[in-house]
């Protein structure tokens, strides 16, 4: 029988421990809200509020602009103080929408769904679009966009992606454990947009309890759990979709080309709440982490809240964190501090003590191939982050560097301790920017 894995891949402590097996538990609600308006692959949100509204929770504040887009809605009810440029995840001040709490949290009006069968599918989608909902594995891409193929693109497969490779996060494990109804039903509305499609469940088996749950909730339900093995970055959607289907997407390529749409767990258990619930996506689950962390959890939380308070309501920090990390160890995003917003992405909070970040002075490259090894998208990254270096953007191009996926795998495997990914993500940007501007 074929193995169901892919080519390359490593094996970092996965340093879940902590929190595997903690229920999720509600964050407590601050006083006042940043929402950001990019909070997704695509156009940002176009902020449709002012300074002294009112809003209601799950009220429409920013608006989407175009396809590859997706409104943004408030995650409590209070008062908008204001509409500024605020600092943000990525790496600098983006626009924002501020709202004071008004300790009410009142609902607007949410049409509910009582007949899913009476729904055609692209009215299913416009309801997906409308609620905001976005891959909440990290990449936030649109997801009525990846459920929306052209004619010439029929999708026979549809892979729920319940991996969760990164290194110290839970939250899609305590979703699978504890909201299984929730995520079963988003199931049954991929099920109604895709008919007669074959649905797989796609979990590492280092989840056992979660395996043998979901094992027993999909029998007579035409879903299949699939084991995979250990290794990372399993999760990722190209290597996700090499392991169960055998099928390979081509270079600058979707999965919709090959026939496949990958969802993440937690962003079906959205598609339900928006679906059935008419529940726009203003909270998710986020693992707060790490040794700096005086009680590590699993928190459900809302849009906007800050990451300063996620840290709060898991006790602390017993001293000052020598990194902070948005997402996991391997593909996060590192902040310079607490005083940002969570937003629709934020899959982890990883706060890490000084000693727990051994520093290496890089050396030269030794020709030992590891690098080449562990890419799961067989690249030559040595060769791409070389080029990159000396601003031979047309090489770097030429080396697939565009078919990079971030995942870190050859800079953990690097002896020399080269940042690799970090100088083929520079090179990458300098491709799509030279090709933006002809």
């Amino acid at each position: 029988m074929r193995q169901m894995t892919f080519a390359g891949g490593v094996h970092p402590p996965d340093q879940k421990q902590a929190t595997a097996h903690k229920p999720i538990e509600d964050c407590p609600l601050p006083a006042e809200y940043v929402v950001p308006m990019a909070q997704h692959i695509g156009a940002p949100a176009n902020p449709c509020v002012a300074v002294g509204d009112r809003v209601l929770k799950g009220q429409v504040i920013g608006e989407a602009r175009g396809f590859v887009s997706v409104p943004v809605h408030a995650p409590t009810s209070g008062e908008v103080t204001a509409v500024e440029a605020r600092p943000h995840p990525a790496g600098s001040s983006l626009p924002a929408v501020v709202i004071r709490a008004d300790d009410e949290d009142r609902w607007q009006e949410r049409p509910a769904v009582e007949d899913l069968a009476a729904l055609e599918a692209e009215d299913i989608i416009d309801l997906i679009r409308r609620a905001g909902v976005v891959g909440l594995g990290g990449a936030t891409f649109p997801a009525h966009v990846k459920l929306s193929p052209p004619p010439e693109k029929p999708i026979d497969t549809v892979i729920l992606n319940g991996v969760e490779c990164e290194p110290y996060l839970t939250a899609d494990h305590r979703l699978m454990l504890e909201e299984a109804d929730r995520l079963l039903e988003g199931v049954a509305v991929l099920q109604k947009i895709f008919a007669s499609c074959r649905v797989v469940i796609g979990i590492e088996e280092n989840k056992p309890d979660a395996i043998e749950l979901l094992n027993q909730r999909c029998s007579g339900r035409d879903v299949e759990v699939v084991p995979l093995p250990v290794k990372y970055p399993q999760g990722a959607e190209k290597q996700l979709i090499k392991a169960i289907t055998g099928r390979e997407v081509p270079s600058g390529g979707l999965p919709m080309d090959i026939g496949v749409v990958v969802q993440n767990v937690g962003t079906t258990a959205a598609i339900a709440d928006a679906v059935l619930r008419g529940t726009p996506l203003i909270e998710r689950v986020c693992t707060v982490t790490g040794a700096a962390v005086r009680e590590p959890k699993n928190l459900r939380i809302r849009i906007g809240m800050p990451v300063a308070h996620l840290v709060e309501a898991c006790g602390g920090i017993d001293e000052d964190p020598g990194k902070i990390i948005l997402g996991g160890p391997m593909m996060g995003i590192a902040q310079v501090d607490l005083a940002i917003p969570a937003t629709r992405g934020t899959s982890g909070v990883l706060l890490l003590r000084e000693q727990d970040l051994p520093l290496r002075q890089e050396g030269p490259c030794i020709r030992c191939a590891r690098c080449v090894q562990g890419c799961p998208a067989n690249l030559l990254p040595t060769t791409i982050a070389a080029y990159g270096r000396l601003d031979r953007m047309e090489e770097a191009e030429d080396y697939r560097a565009l078919d990079c996926i971030e995942c870190g795998c050859c800079s953990f495997s690097c002896p020399a301790a080269i940042p690799l990914v970090q100088t083929i993500r520079y090179a990458k940007a300098a491709i799509m920017a030279r090709k933006r501007s002809g």
